[in-house]
């Protein structure tokens, strides 16, 4: 049985999150179109009687493509705070000696930089056709391909 778009995007895990990219960004080219992707370390943290306490971090791939994919790999450096929104997934893969392993993976819709933390100046990228609803939409197909 076969569920239609509207159905699937109701039953879709978007999220939102705030946390330090882990690592350098990669970025590559795949039949000609561009993806980035990072790990993203949360870790959170309380005050009790004026000490600061952490917790464990939890820590996300996050993968983006196309205009997205560019943007954080001209932008995002490891150590920089960020705010990334998306699908949550899960990546399950087999290793070579055939022990399942699982990780969470973010397909972000969009990255930018935590302000709570500093400050940051914003340059628009030049977007010829103006179809930047459609740039969007492709970036979503992409990022599920890849």
């Amino acid at each position: 049985m076969r569920r239609d778009y509207k159905e699937l995007m109701q039953m879709d895990a978007q999220i939102w999150i705030t946390g330090r990219v882990g690592t350098e960004v990669e970025y590559r080219m795949v039949k000609d179109i561009p993806f980035a992707q990072f790990r993203l370390g949360c870790t959170p943290s309380y005050n009790r009687n004026g000490q600061w306490n952490e917790l464990d971090t939890t820590w996300l791939s996050v993968s983006c493509s196309r205009r997205l994919a560019e943007g954080v790999q001209e932008s995002v450096k490891k150590g920089d705070p960020v705010v990334v929104t998306g699908r949550l997934r899960t990546d399950r893969w087999i290793d070579s000696q055939g022990v399942e392993h699982e990780r969470l993976k973010l397909e972000a819709t969009s990255v930018g930089h935590d302000l709570a933390w500093g400050t940051a100046v914003f340059n628009k990228r030049n977007n010829p056709d103006g179809a930047i609803m459609e740039a969007a939409a492709e970036d979503d197909r992409d990022v599920r391909a890849a």
